[in-house]
Protein backbone atom coordinates (compact mmCIF):
# COMPACT_ATOMS: atom_id res chain seq x y z
CA UNK A 1 0.00 0.00 0.00
CA UNK A 2 3.17 2.78 0.55
CA UNK A 3 4.19 2.07 -2.63
CA UNK A 4 1.15 2.13 -4.14
CA UNK A 5 0.76 5.49 -2.53
CA UNK A 6 4.34 6.38 -3.59
CA UNK A 7 4.08 5.48 -6.96
CA UNK A 8 0.93 8.29 -7.04
CA UNK A 9 2.46 10.67 -5.56
CA UNK A 10 5.27 10.60 -7.80
CA UNK A 11 3.41 10.03 -11.10
CA UNK A 12 0.18 12.10 -10.59
CA UNK A 13 1.62 14.73 -8.09
CA UNK A 14 5.00 15.24 -8.76
CA UNK A 15 5.23 14.37 -12.56
CA UNK A 16 1.10 15.36 -13.21
CA UNK A 17 0.13 12.58 -15.23
CA UNK A 18 -3.61 13.60 -15.20
CA UNK A 19 -2.41 16.76 -16.60
CA UNK A 20 -0.54 15.03 -19.41
CA UNK A 21 -3.76 13.26 -20.17
CA UNK A 22 -5.78 16.12 -20.39
CA UNK A 23 -3.50 17.63 -22.91
CA UNK A 24 -3.77 15.02 -24.98
CA UNK A 25 -7.49 14.64 -24.68
CA UNK A 26 -6.90 18.45 -25.46
CA UNK A 27 -5.08 17.74 -28.70
CA UNK A 28 -6.92 15.01 -29.75
CA UNK A 29 -10.01 16.33 -29.51
CA UNK A 30 -8.61 19.51 -31.74
CA UNK A 31 -7.64 16.93 -34.17
CA UNK A 32 -4.41 16.30 -33.94
CA UNK A 33 -2.81 13.12 -34.03
CA UNK A 34 -0.81 12.76 -31.08
CA UNK A 35 0.44 9.54 -32.14
CA UNK A 36 2.17 11.59 -34.90
CA UNK A 37 5.12 13.50 -34.47
CA UNK A 38 3.55 16.85 -34.46
CA UNK A 39 0.78 16.47 -32.00
CA UNK A 40 3.69 14.03 -29.37
CA UNK A 41 5.46 17.16 -29.65
CA UNK A 42 3.13 19.62 -28.90
CA UNK A 43 1.72 17.43 -26.40
CA UNK A 44 5.38 17.29 -24.83
CA UNK A 45 5.82 20.79 -25.57
CA UNK A 46 2.70 22.09 -23.36
CA UNK A 47 2.99 19.27 -20.91
CA UNK A 48 6.41 20.15 -19.95
CA UNK A 49 6.43 24.15 -20.22
CA UNK A 50 3.18 23.93 -17.73
CA UNK A 51 4.65 21.19 -15.19
CA UNK A 52 7.85 23.11 -14.88
CA UNK A 53 6.50 26.14 -14.43
CA UNK A 54 3.77 25.25 -11.74
CA UNK A 55 6.24 23.39 -9.63
CA UNK A 56 8.81 25.75 -10.02
CA UNK A 57 6.82 28.54 -8.57
CA UNK A 58 5.70 26.45 -5.94
CA UNK A 59 8.53 25.41 -4.84
CA UNK A 60 10.90 28.84 -5.18
CA UNK A 61 8.39 30.04 -3.19
CA UNK A 62 8.70 27.82 -0.22
CA UNK A 63 12.38 27.66 -0.74
CA UNK A 64 13.22 31.35 -0.39
CA UNK A 65 10.94 31.56 2.73
CA UNK A 66 13.25 28.97 4.12
CA UNK A 67 16.56 30.93 2.80
CA UNK A 68 14.63 34.09 4.46
CA UNK A 69 16.06 32.66 7.92
CA UNK A 70 19.82 32.23 6.30
CA UNK A 71 21.02 35.89 5.31
CA UNK A 72 24.42 36.19 4.33
CA UNK A 73 25.63 37.10 7.71
CA UNK A 74 23.78 34.35 9.46
CA UNK A 75 25.07 32.21 6.92
CA UNK A 76 28.97 33.73 8.04
CA UNK A 77 27.99 33.24 11.55
CA UNK A 78 27.08 29.39 10.99
CA UNK A 79 29.89 28.62 9.09
CA UNK A 80 32.05 30.29 11.01
CA UNK A 81 31.35 27.71 13.93
CA UNK A 82 33.26 24.76 11.52
CA UNK A 83 36.51 24.52 10.49
CA UNK A 84 37.84 22.19 7.40
CA UNK A 85 35.91 20.24 5.83
CA UNK A 86 33.06 20.55 7.69
CA UNK A 87 32.61 24.19 6.82
CA UNK A 88 32.51 23.01 3.40
CA UNK A 89 29.66 20.45 4.21
CA UNK A 90 27.67 22.97 5.59
CA UNK A 91 28.56 25.07 2.65
CA UNK A 92 27.63 23.25 0.24
CA UNK A 93 24.25 22.42 2.24
CA UNK A 94 23.58 26.09 2.22
CA UNK A 95 23.98 25.66 -1.51
CA UNK A 96 20.84 24.23 -1.67
CA UNK A 97 18.72 26.89 -0.35
CA UNK A 98 19.46 28.85 -3.30
CA UNK A 99 16.79 28.59 -6.31
CA UNK A 100 18.98 30.49 -8.53
CA UNK A 101 21.43 29.63 -11.99
CA UNK A 102 25.72 30.30 -11.14
CA UNK A 103 24.90 33.62 -12.65
CA UNK A 104 22.68 34.70 -10.15
CA UNK A 105 24.78 32.89 -7.79
CA UNK A 106 28.03 35.02 -8.19
CA UNK A 107 26.77 38.23 -6.22
CA UNK A 108 26.47 36.35 -3.00
CA UNK A 109 29.75 34.10 -3.58
CA UNK A 110 30.86 37.69 -3.95
CA UNK A 111 29.38 38.64 -0.42
CA UNK A 112 30.77 35.74 1.06
CA UNK A 113 33.78 36.75 0.28
CA UNK A 114 33.80 39.90 1.17
CA UNK A 115 32.36 38.99 4.64
CA UNK A 116 35.81 36.86 4.77
CA UNK A 117 34.85 33.47 4.71
CA UNK A 118 37.61 30.87 3.57
CA UNK A 119 37.90 30.89 -0.50
CA UNK A 120 37.62 27.31 -0.41
CA UNK A 121 33.68 27.42 1.99
CA UNK A 122 32.78 30.22 -0.87
CA UNK A 123 33.56 27.50 -3.70
CA UNK A 124 31.73 24.81 -2.20
CA UNK A 125 28.41 27.05 -2.15
CA UNK A 126 29.08 28.10 -5.75
CA UNK A 127 29.66 24.84 -6.92
CA UNK A 128 26.22 23.62 -4.84
CA UNK A 129 24.29 26.84 -5.40
CA UNK A 130 23.01 26.23 -8.81
CA UNK A 131 24.34 22.52 -9.57
CA UNK A 132 21.99 21.26 -6.49
CA UNK A 133 18.86 22.73 -4.43
CA UNK A 134 15.84 21.07 -3.18
CA UNK A 135 13.60 22.49 -5.76
CA UNK A 136 15.75 20.53 -8.38
CA UNK A 137 15.32 17.20 -6.29
CA UNK A 138 11.48 17.19 -6.47
CA UNK A 139 11.42 17.81 -10.29
CA UNK A 140 13.74 15.49 -11.02
CA UNK A 141 11.87 13.04 -9.04
CA UNK A 142 8.74 14.24 -10.93
CA UNK A 143 10.35 13.42 -14.23
CA UNK A 144 13.34 10.82 -13.28
CA UNK A 145 12.17 8.52 -10.06
CA UNK A 146 13.45 9.12 -6.65
CA UNK A 147 16.58 6.56 -7.24
CA UNK A 148 18.31 9.61 -9.66
CA UNK A 149 16.77 12.67 -8.18
CA UNK A 150 18.93 11.19 -4.78
CA UNK A 151 22.02 10.31 -6.66
CA UNK A 152 22.06 13.46 -8.69
CA UNK A 153 21.99 15.55 -5.17
CA UNK A 154 24.29 13.31 -3.84
CA UNK A 155 27.24 13.59 -6.34
CA UNK A 156 26.35 17.47 -6.87
CA UNK A 157 27.15 17.82 -2.84
CA UNK A 158 30.02 15.57 -2.75
CA UNK A 159 32.03 17.54 -6.00
CA UNK A 160 30.52 20.90 -4.23
CA UNK A 161 32.71 19.90 -1.16
CA UNK A 162 35.44 18.03 -2.93
CA UNK A 163 36.10 21.28 -5.03
CA UNK A 164 35.68 23.84 -2.53
CA UNK A 165 38.44 21.61 0.06
CA UNK A 166 40.66 21.45 -3.09
CA UNK A 167 40.96 24.79 -3.66
CA UNK A 168 41.64 25.82 0.15
CA UNK A 169 44.09 23.18 0.20
CA UNK A 170 45.86 25.08 -2.53
CA UNK A 171 45.97 28.06 -1.29
CA UNK A 172 44.41 30.32 -3.71
CA UNK A 173 42.84 32.82 -1.35
CA UNK A 174 45.06 35.59 -3.18
CA UNK A 175 43.11 35.13 -6.30
CA UNK A 176 40.03 36.11 -5.15
CA UNK A 177 39.15 39.95 -5.90
CA UNK A 178 37.27 41.60 -3.15
CA UNK A 179 33.88 43.60 -4.38
CA UNK A 180 31.03 45.23 -2.56
CA UNK A 181 27.96 43.23 -2.65
CA UNK A 182 24.54 44.22 -3.78
CA UNK A 183 21.49 44.35 -1.66
CA UNK A 184 17.38 43.05 -2.69
CA UNK A 185 14.46 45.01 -2.24
CA UNK A 186 13.84 43.61 1.15
CA UNK A 187 16.86 43.40 3.82
CA UNK A 188 16.73 40.05 4.90
CA UNK A 189 19.36 40.90 7.54
CA UNK A 190 16.44 42.79 9.59
CA UNK A 191 16.71 41.47 12.79
CA UNK A 192 13.06 42.85 12.86
CA UNK A 193 11.76 41.01 9.49
CA UNK A 194 8.14 40.08 10.06
CA UNK A 195 6.76 36.78 8.78
CA UNK A 196 4.74 39.12 6.35
CA UNK A 197 8.40 40.04 5.32
CA UNK A 198 9.17 36.77 4.21
CA UNK A 199 6.66 35.76 2.43
CA UNK A 200 7.05 39.29 0.47
CA UNK A 201 10.15 38.60 0.03
CA UNK A 202 9.44 35.14 -1.29
CA UNK A 203 6.66 36.19 -3.67
CA UNK A 204 9.57 38.88 -4.87
CA UNK A 205 12.01 35.64 -5.56
CA UNK A 206 10.00 33.61 -7.40
CA UNK A 207 8.39 36.07 -9.89
CA UNK A 208 12.03 37.72 -10.46
CA UNK A 209 13.71 33.73 -10.58
CA UNK A 210 10.57 33.28 -13.38
CA UNK A 211 11.41 36.25 -14.76
CA UNK A 212 15.21 35.27 -15.17
CA UNK A 213 14.59 31.51 -16.03
CA UNK A 214 11.55 31.02 -18.01
CA UNK A 215 12.83 31.34 -21.30
CA UNK A 216 15.73 29.03 -20.65
CA UNK A 217 12.89 26.28 -19.80
CA UNK A 218 10.80 27.13 -22.90
CA UNK A 219 14.20 26.85 -24.99
CA UNK A 220 15.17 23.50 -22.81
CA UNK A 221 11.28 22.12 -23.06
CA UNK A 222 11.80 23.02 -27.15
CA UNK A 223 14.94 20.76 -27.36
CA UNK A 224 13.75 18.14 -25.61
CA UNK A 225 10.28 17.99 -27.51
CA UNK A 226 12.78 17.86 -30.94
CA UNK A 227 15.07 15.50 -29.55
CA UNK A 228 12.20 13.00 -28.49
CA UNK A 229 10.46 13.16 -31.56
CA UNK A 230 12.31 14.45 -34.26
CA UNK A 231 15.75 12.94 -34.07
CA UNK A 232 16.53 9.51 -34.93
CA UNK A 233 17.48 6.78 -31.87
CA UNK A 234 20.11 6.06 -34.29
CA UNK A 235 21.59 9.89 -34.48
CA UNK A 236 21.23 10.14 -30.64
CA UNK A 237 23.16 6.86 -29.54
CA UNK A 238 25.60 7.39 -32.29
CA UNK A 239 26.78 10.12 -30.46
CA UNK A 240 25.66 9.86 -26.78
CA UNK A 241 25.27 6.36 -26.78
CA UNK A 242 26.27 3.60 -24.61
CA UNK A 243 28.64 2.07 -27.21
CA UNK A 244 30.43 5.62 -27.78
CA UNK A 245 33.51 5.96 -24.99
CA UNK A 246 33.68 9.16 -25.75
CA UNK A 247 30.05 10.17 -24.94
CA UNK A 248 30.67 11.61 -20.93
CA UNK A 249 33.25 14.11 -22.75
CA UNK A 250 31.02 15.04 -25.53
CA UNK A 251 27.83 16.06 -23.52
CA UNK A 252 30.51 17.48 -20.90
CA UNK A 253 32.08 19.66 -23.86
CA UNK A 254 28.39 20.43 -25.44
CA UNK A 255 27.04 21.56 -22.18
CA UNK A 256 29.44 24.22 -21.03
CA UNK A 257 28.40 26.78 -23.81
CA UNK A 258 25.00 26.99 -23.00
CA UNK A 259 23.44 28.95 -20.38
CA UNK A 260 20.32 27.17 -18.19
CA UNK A 261 19.36 26.76 -14.96
CA UNK A 262 18.77 22.91 -13.61
CA UNK A 263 15.16 23.20 -14.69
CA UNK A 264 16.00 23.82 -18.33
CA UNK A 265 18.44 21.17 -18.47
CA UNK A 266 15.62 18.54 -17.40
CA UNK A 267 13.50 18.36 -20.63
CA UNK A 268 16.67 17.80 -22.67
CA UNK A 269 17.53 14.77 -20.20
CA UNK A 270 14.29 13.52 -20.19
CA UNK A 271 14.53 13.18 -23.50
CA UNK A 272 18.07 12.11 -23.58
CA UNK A 273 16.77 9.28 -21.39
CA UNK A 274 14.33 7.96 -23.32
CA UNK A 275 16.58 8.09 -26.50
CA UNK A 276 18.68 5.60 -23.99
CA UNK A 277 21.53 7.67 -23.44
CA UNK A 278 23.63 6.64 -20.34
CA UNK A 279 22.16 8.13 -17.14
CA UNK A 280 26.27 9.22 -16.66
CA UNK A 281 26.08 11.19 -19.89
CA UNK A 282 23.05 12.66 -18.96
CA UNK A 283 24.28 13.93 -15.61
CA UNK A 284 27.55 15.08 -16.94
CA UNK A 285 25.49 17.39 -19.69
CA UNK A 286 23.43 18.58 -16.81
CA UNK A 287 26.46 19.48 -14.13
CA UNK A 288 28.24 21.33 -17.47
CA UNK A 289 25.10 22.92 -18.25
CA UNK A 290 24.49 24.80 -14.38
CA UNK A 291 27.85 24.61 -13.09
CA UNK A 292 30.70 25.57 -15.96
CA UNK A 293 28.21 27.50 -18.40
CA UNK A 294 30.10 30.25 -20.30
CA UNK A 295 28.26 33.39 -19.26
CA UNK A 296 29.07 32.21 -15.67
CA UNK A 297 32.67 31.69 -16.36
CA UNK A 298 32.75 35.46 -17.83
CA UNK A 299 31.00 36.85 -14.85
CA UNK A 300 33.08 34.92 -12.56
CA UNK A 301 36.29 36.16 -14.06
CA UNK A 302 35.87 39.37 -12.87
CA UNK A 303 35.89 38.09 -9.02
CA UNK A 304 38.61 35.51 -9.68
CA UNK A 305 42.24 35.62 -11.21
CA UNK A 306 42.81 33.45 -14.20
CA UNK A 307 45.13 31.01 -12.50
CA UNK A 308 42.03 30.83 -9.65
CA UNK A 309 39.58 30.28 -12.52
CA UNK A 310 40.99 27.62 -14.42
CA UNK A 311 41.99 25.85 -11.23
CA UNK A 312 37.95 25.93 -10.50
CA UNK A 313 37.21 24.78 -14.19
CA UNK A 314 39.60 22.17 -14.33
CA UNK A 315 38.53 20.53 -10.57
CA UNK A 316 34.44 20.74 -11.42
CA UNK A 317 35.32 19.57 -15.14
CA UNK A 318 37.22 16.71 -14.37
CA UNK A 319 35.35 15.65 -10.97
CA UNK A 320 32.16 15.93 -13.80
CA UNK A 321 33.71 13.39 -16.21
CA UNK A 322 34.92 11.10 -13.61
CA UNK A 323 31.24 11.21 -11.71
CA UNK A 324 29.72 10.51 -15.87
CA UNK A 325 31.63 7.78 -16.57
CA UNK A 326 31.31 6.04 -12.66
CA UNK A 327 27.49 6.77 -13.34
CA UNK A 328 27.21 5.36 -16.54
CA UNK A 329 29.14 1.82 -15.46
CA UNK A 330 27.12 1.30 -12.03
CA UNK A 331 23.47 3.68 -13.60
CA UNK A 332 21.80 -0.06 -13.87
CA UNK A 333 21.53 -0.26 -10.44
CA UNK A 334 18.98 3.52 -10.23
CA UNK A 335 16.37 1.79 -12.91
Amino acid sequence: MPFDLWNFFQSQILGMGWLNSLIGSLLSNAGLDIAGKLGASLQFFLYDMIKILVLLSVLIFIISYIQSHFPPERTKKILGRFKGIGANVVSALLGTLTPFCSCSSIPIFIGFTNAGLPVGVTFSFLISSPLVDLGALVLLMSVFGAPFAIAYVLVGLVLAVVGGTMIDKFGMEKYVVRFGGAKGNVNIESPDLTTKDRLLYSRDQMLETLRRVWLYVLIGVGIGALIHNWIPTEWIQLVLGKKNPFSVLIATIVGIPMYADIFGTIPIAEALSAKGVGVGTILSFMMAVTALSLPSMIMLKKVVKPKLLVTFVAIVGIGIVIIGYTFNAFGFLLV
